[in-house]
């Protein structure tokens, strides 16, 4: 009796001293699904650069605001360079010599989407569309030509929207005592008559509180989108490049 409960006391003995030495290892067994279980794979780490990378992107994407074109406040003109020749007096009461045209309209729509600290950030929708059907200059004749529909000419009453649509943004943003100066060059596709061709926009902007105010210009070859070469002696003729301006205020628009 005695050596049963001296026996007793030596097996309680070893199961309090090999518990904390085989615990651990049952435990092990239990998350493993046994010994012959596949052990675990190794946890993915991200590279460091990889991680710095996303959390730029995770930054920029939450930096980007939306400004929408408030037409009223804004407009887009083309210029031109004409040359008048003598006969142009007579026929027309204009004096031989050069002279810039200046069509524009306020016919214009358009959405901005960018980070104002950091514009060189990838851009979301940046659209604008002028219909340039609704140009206006100060010659009547040169209105009605542009809009006639006609195999030689422009034909703005068939193509009415000019479209240009950003595939990339480049530039300086710059905190100012009133808000902040932006000097930007959008990259992107511009469609005339249904052509499109790639152009750069050269933006100086200012932000102020939720107002985006700016111009936008670049310049392009008329004959690039089908247009000219436009001459009509011996009354003028019309240079190939052109200049397209839009004056902009863009608002933010709430989230």
């Amino acid at each position: 009796m005695i050596s049963s409960r001296v026996n007793l006391v030596r097996l309680a003995t070893l199961a309090r001293l090999a518990r904390p030495v085989f615990l651990p290892f049952i435990i092990v067994l239990a998350g493993c699904g046994g010994r012959d279980a596949a052990p675990p794979p190794p946890a993915t780490q991200t590279p460091p650069a990889e991680a710095g990378r996303s959390g730029a992107a995770a930054t920029g994407v939450a930096g980007v605001r939306a400004f929408v074109i408030a037409s009223a406040e804004s407009k887009a003109s083309y210029h031109a360079s004409e040359e008048f020749f003598p006969a142009a007096l007579a026929k027309l009461g204009i004096d031989a010599g050069r002279a810039e045209a200046v069509g524009t309209t306020q016919a214009i729509t358009g959405r901005f989407e960018l980070d104002p600290e950091r514009p060189t950030a990838p851009p979301g929708e940046n659209t604008f569309t002028v219909r340039v059907n609704t140009l206006t200059s100060n010659q009547q004749k040169r209105d009605d030509y542009l809009r006639q529909i006609r195999d030689d000419g422009p034909s703005f009453d068939k193509y009415p929207l000019a479209i240009f649509k950003a595939t990339g943004i480049d530039g300086s943003s710059v905190a100012s005592a009133s808000g902040r100066e932006l000097n930007l060059k959008l990259t992107g596709d511009l469609t005339i008559r249904d052509i499109t061709k790639p152009e750069v926009f050269d933006v100086k902007a200012r932000l102020i509180g939720d107002t985006l105010a700016g111009v936008a210009t670049t310049r392009f070859l008329l004959s690039d989108f089908g247009i000219g070469p436009i001459d009509f002696p011996p009354l003028l003729a019309v240079a190939d490049p052109v200049a397209l301006e839009v004056q902009f205020t863009a608002r933010a628009q709430a989230k």
